[in-house]
């Protein structure tokens, strides 16, 4: 049976959950259930830390897991990524005193806080940059006026908290992460788990996608089409109205209202917008 490793809390695990029970596998509904086996698609469900999926996961204890890119980068651990689920993003940046002007080179030497110090070392290591990586659990942006570090390296997203703690981000960003499956290196990938990305890659698809159909002249049909291409092509049918056709594309969802503007401007009409709720592409 296929072990999948599940982050048991944190910004990842609602979405996890949410992600499998979308993809058609069951999914606990106690928060205090550490497994749950779905035997009707051979899968257990572990439910970690998110910190250590990524360790059990590369030990080779379980098959795969759900964790954040940040988070297996900063462990070591001999696992890597096999997609993304395009949700849980985050960015990291180093952040220092705004009394100067900072570049990362100004990095050597210091003390630098995270939480992901694992992350912090490896990027500095491909910087060629040495530098005092403090580990903390929490309240990074303390560090500085505590006086535990020099500067900071976090996940930023406002950066409100880094201006009210008297910071300021330099620097091009050190990672961006996101929720990811990952598998050991090395592994050879059995059929259960080729099913469960190939269902979830089914799911991020649906959920970044509508379908469009509208009704055209033939006439129009080539502006129109260059306007919503699909993933490979449109679908085009005659219409029982002499020299009109329907047309049906894909055309990612946060494009739609543009899209539907521009193939009305080229005579589109009886334009509708479907959700997608799974597919296999």
């Amino acid at each position: 049976m296929l072990r999948i490793a599940v982050p048991n809390k944190g910004s990842l695990a609602d979405a996890s959950i949410a992600i499998l029970s979308e993809a058609g596998y069951k999914q606990r509904t106690d928060s205090r259930d550490l497994i749950l086996i779905d035997n009707e698609n051979g899968v257990e469900f572990y439910y970690l830390r998110p910190r250590d999926i990524a360790i059990y996961v590369g030990s080779g204890e379980l098959e795969a897991g759900i964790t954040g890119r940040d988070l297996l980068i900063d462990s070591g651990a001999p696992a890597s990524e096999l997609i993304s689920l395009d949700f849980g993003a985050s960015t990291f940046r180093f952040a220092a005193p705004v009394e100067r002007d900072w570049n990362v080179s100004d990095v050597s030497g210091k003390r630098v806080a995270t939480a992901y110090p694992g992350l912090v070392g490896a990027y500095l290591n491909s910087l060629k940059i040495s530098a005092d990586v403090v580990r903390l659990d929490g309240a990074v942006e303390s560090s500085v006026r505590l006086g535990v570090a020099d500067l900071i390296a976090d996940v930023v997203s406002t950066g409100n908290t880094l201006r009210q703690a008297g910071l300021k981000i330099f620097g091009d960003p050190i990672l961006t992460s996101e929720a990811i499956v990952i598998a050991r290196k090395g592994f050879d990938i059995p059929g259960e788990l080729e099913i469960l990305i190939r269902r979830l890659q089914g799911v991020v698809t649906a959920r970044r996608y509508v379908l469009l159909d509208y009704d055209i002249e033939k006439v129009n049909v080539e502006a129109a089409c260059a306007i919503t291409p699909g993933l490979e092509s449109p679908t085009i049918s005659p219409l029982q109205k002499m020299d009109w056709v329907a047309v049906r594309a894909m055309v990612l969802r946060k494009d739609t209202n543009r899209v539907m503007d521009e193939l009305w401007s080229v005579g589109a009409r009886g334009i509708l917008v479907t959700d997608i709720h799974a597919c296999r592409l």
